[in-house]
């Protein structure tokens, strides 16, 4: 699988962060969710803890009264320095996703990945989704969220992930045309859709090498 970076956008309890770890496994490329943060951490000098708390996170009105330059920056940082806090986090996390492609193949969740390797060659985007019920059947069983919150959770998590993309990418999140494959894990189960994205990370692969070939 050599060259094929792999962005995975999910819905709240749609399975899509295992379905990413479980990808990455079974390709043997490294895995980035919360793993990211420490490579942003590395890279920037913002503080992992303060990573962590805005992570995936819009909150505009907040973040943009805070004052720049007063949370711990390494040297490497300087030229985000007068810039809202919100706009430093995406762009240290930006600098970072850009680097570990250029290292390798690997998958990335979340984070506006697809957008920010847009113009990066073999890349495959993929969205993970499932219907409310199993959605919410996966939150109980798996988080151990009361049933009649389950819903409430689900919307507030997606409207989340929606608001931190559509501030920062181009596109609108959930929209099919952002996206390579759309993978339902309801219809698949989490193994089925492991098995799917691996099958289009390989034709992906095989067209990159033969692309040349081809005769239109």
């Amino acid at each position: 699988m050599a060259g094929t970076i792999i962005t995975v956008g999910r819905q709240y309890g749609s399975g899509g962060r295992y379905v990413a770890r479980l990808l990455a496994e079974k390709l043997g490329i490294p895995f980035y969710d919360k793993e990211l943060l420490a490579e942003v951490a590395k890279d920037s000098g913002i503080c992992k803890e303060l990573l962590e708390e805005h992570d995936e996170k819009n909150s505009r009105s907040f973040l943009f009264s805070m004052m720049s330059g007063t949370q711990p920056m390494g040297d490497s940082s300087a030229m985000y320095m007068d810039m809202p806090l919100n706009h430093r986090i995406f762009l240290a996390q930006f600098d970072t996703i850009r680097r570990l492609a250029d290292e390798g193949p690997c998958v990335f969740v979340g984070r506006c990945a697809d957008y920010v390797l847009r113009d990066h060659e073999n890349v495959l985007n993929v969205f993970v989704k499932a219907d409310r019920e199993e959605r919410i059947r996966r939150i109980v069983e798996y988080y151990g969220a009361e049933p009649l919150k389950a819903e409430e959770q689900i919307k507030k998590a997606d409207k989340q992930r929606a608001s931190y993309y559509n501030y920062y990418a181009t596109g609108t999140w959930g929209d099919v045309d952002n996206y390579d494959l759309c993978v339902d894990t309801g219809a698949l189960g989490i193994n089925g859709a492991v098995e799917l994205i691996a099958c289009c990370a390989a034709l992906m692969e095989k067209r990159a090498v033969s692309k040349d070939q081809d005769v239109w």
